[in-house]
């Protein structure tokens, strides 16, 4: 593999999009879970991917969580190799560039253009890796290849399409409008030699009549020359499997919580939001609302818990935060005895000093925390990796989850702990109220025992059936059976070499 075009050993196919949130990442998850049951050996594979929202492998380095989800859909364990290059922004220029699962350090966009022909090689490390004794791998794509601009040294699309040798199979949203344009487009710029390595389309989250768009099919496969593997319709369970990307946090509306609501959730949105999908098992849970509050609106007065998410910058996020007056909405909502809750970055700002003394996150210094928990942080150190599991003190429930971040929160509060982990080690730390709480570990509420003790608490006689770990499995599986339906995969499966 790799320049010399040597034999891989194992076929191979990519899904690139004509844009972003194209549904990229849940095709990959769903033909993953397709061709697993089918008895073939599948891997995921995505060379580059820029994402906040990240997962911790079995050997604890960090990929992105639609690699984690589509390795899932495999039944296999997450895997560095799965994503080699990840990139989680922490300015509006900058991102933490990490590679093989560790960090690698800190890069301005225009100083990761330098470093891709070196990433180059760790990807084509990893895919050689991955791809062993694999009877198809599906590569995703980041993005689009019709930014052009992006083009030179490019590691995440056609780029590296080309140097591995491998064909497209490209991804167009009709949901969004102007579907006809977005690949007869992507057609226009791209060169004759990226034409030819295109196997085929799909059009991806339709509503409605399929038969109103045969004109259109037909338009698009005259235009490109390209053929078609089938029209998608909006797959309606979607909202039940873990996002990556913050746009699915955009006007977001998760029809689970048509019942009467017992606990309501509010997040506010922050700007360098990370690791999200803590939120979905909330969501999913019959009777809870939760609620992310976009930037300039106050956080709701009838939240029962507000609950702030992982970051993947505290100081900036904490400006951020009381930039938007959420400091005044969280301290009044304290103040009558409302419920916080903060993890990882969250629980950081809950305390009374966030300090980064090297400059980890960026500017050298500390800032004032929000005062709810008796607790000081110190960002820094070597980061945390690593898969936990445990009980909650107040329950005894049995805890699991990961950890995934730099930096040691210490205090009075800790001597309260939420949890305690194998091992012996408490965790976290709780308000001599009782009502406001933070922990490092991610993941808790996906637990169905944590999660039916917690809501308890908050509300006597919540009472849930809800399994969120088995609803994932069986909606990867309905998936799966969507795409049978409604691709040709017979077709699809032959297009890949």
């Amino acid at each position: 593999m790799g320049a010399d075009k040597q034999p891989r050993g194992f076929r191979a196919l990519m899904v690139q999009g004509t844009g972003s949130d194209v549904g990229k990442s849940l095709l990959v998850a769903g033909l993953c879970r397709l061709f697993t049951k089918q008895g073939l050996k599948i891997a995921p594979f995505k060379p580059q991917n820029m994402s906040n929202n990240a997962a911790v492998a079995s050997t604890s380095g960090e990929i992105g969580r639609a690699q984690a989800l589509q390795a899932r859909a495999c039944n296999l364990e997450p895997d560095v190799h799965m994503n080699p290059v990840l990139l989680k922004p922490q300015s509006d220029i900058g991102a933490q560039v990490i590679v093989q699962g560790r960090v690698k350090g800190n890069a301005q966009a225009r100083d990761f253009h330098a470093l891709k022909p070196e990433l180059m090689a760790a990807v084509q490390d990893s895919f050689q890796t991955i791809g062993e004794g694999r009877d198809l791998v599906l590569i995703e794509g980041a993005g689009s290849p019709a930014e052009v601009n992006l083009r030179a040294g490019d590691i995440a699309n056609m780029g590296f399409a080309e140097v591995a040798d491998v064909p497209v199979m490209l991804v167009a949203d009709i949901d969004r409008g102007g579907v006809i344009a977005s690949l007869v487009g992507t057609r226009a710029v791209l060169t004759e030699v990226e034409r030819a390595r295109i196997v085929g389309f799909v059009i991806n989250k339709f509503r409605g009549d399929i038969t109103l768009f045969e004109d259109g099919l037909k338009e698009i496969t005259e235009r490109t020359g390209w053929p078609s593997f089938g029209i998608v319709p909006y797959f309606d369970h979607a909202w039940r499997l873990p996002a990556e990307d913050a746009m699915s946090l955009d006007g977001a509306e998760k029809p689970s919580n048509r019942e009467a609501i017992t606990a309501k959730f509010v997040v506010p949105r922050l700007s360098r939001i990370a690791n999200f999908d803590d939120l979905d098992p909330l969501a999913a849970e019959p009777g809870v609302s939760v609620e992310v509050v976009e930037a300039g609106r106050p956080l709701p007065r009838d939240a029962d818990i507000i609950l702030l998410p992982g970051s993947k910058s505290t100081v900036a996020d904490l400006k951020h935060l009381r930039e938007q007056g959420w400091d005044i909405d969280i301290a009044a909502h304290h103040r009558h005895g409302g419920v916080v809750v903060g993890l990882c970055g969250g629980y950081q700002m809950l305390g009374r000093v966030v300090a980064d003394p090297d400059g980890t996150e960026g500017p050298a210094g500390s800032v004032d925390g929000l005062g709810l928990l008796d607790v000081e942080t110190v960002i820094g150190g070597d980061k945390a990796l690593v898969a936990v599991s445990g009980r909650e003190n107040a329950s005894g429930a049995q805890v699991s989850g990961y950890e995934m971040h730099m930096g040691e929160t210490t205090g009075d509060d800790t001597e309260r702990p939420w949890l305690t982990l194998k091992g012996g080690r408490e965790e976290g730390a709780i308000s001599a109220n009782g009502c406001v709480m933070g922990t490092y570990v991610h993941g808790l509420f996906a637990e169905d025992q944590f999660r039916h003790a917690f809501l308890s608490r908050l509300h006597q006689g919540h009472a849930s059936t809800l399994a969120y770990e088995s609803q994932v499995e069986a909606t990867l599986d309905k998936l799966a059976e969507h795409l049978e339906r409604h691709l040709d995969i017979e077709a699809l499966f032959g297009a890949a070499i």
